[in-house]
C-alpha cells in the first residue's frame, strides 16, 4: 500500500482546511485508518481513526469537535475536514493504518501551518 497525502497549507487560526489521503492497493478499504500528526520537536501523535467501513471514529480530546474524519472506499480515499484550526494544530499531518493494524506505510506526509 502507498499512500499520499495532500491539502495542507498555510492558514490563518479559525479557519479550515481538508487533507485527503489517496491509497493504492486492495487493502485500504479492509482497515482501519487514522490520521496523525507531528509539530516540531514533538512526537508523532494520533488525531483520528476510522473504522474500515467508516462506521465509527474516534479522536484525540484535542480535536474533537473541530475535526472529522471520513472515507470513500470506492475511491480508496480518506479525508481530514479541519475546522476553527488553532496555532498549536500546526504540524505534519500523516494518514496510515490505525493503530495495531498489521502494516504500516508512512508517506511524504502534508505540512498544515496555522497563523495567529
Amino acid at each position: 500500500v502507498q499512500l499520499v497525502e495532500s491539502g495542507g497549507g498555510l492558514v490563518q487560526a479559525g479557519g479550515s482546511l481538508r487533507l485527503s489521503c489517496a491509497a493504492s492497493g486492495s487493502t485500504f478499504s479492509a482497515n482501519a485508518m487514522g490520521w496523525y500528526r507531528q509539530a516540531p520537536g514533538k512526537q508523532r501523535e494520533l488525531v483520528a481513526t476510522i473504522t474500515s467501513d467508516g462506521g465509527s471514529t474516534n479522536y484525540a480530546d484535542s480535536v474533537k469537535g473541530r475535526f472529522t474524519i471520513s472515507r470513500d472506499n470506492a475511491k480508496n480515499t480518506m479525508y481530514l475536514q479541519m475546522n476553527s484550526l488553532k496555532p498549536e494544530d500546526t504540524a505534519v499531518y500523516y494518514c496510515n493504518a490505525a493503530p495495531g493494524s498489521d502494516w504500516n506505510a508512512w508517506g511524504q506526509g502534508t505540512q498544515v501551518t496555522v497563523s495567529s
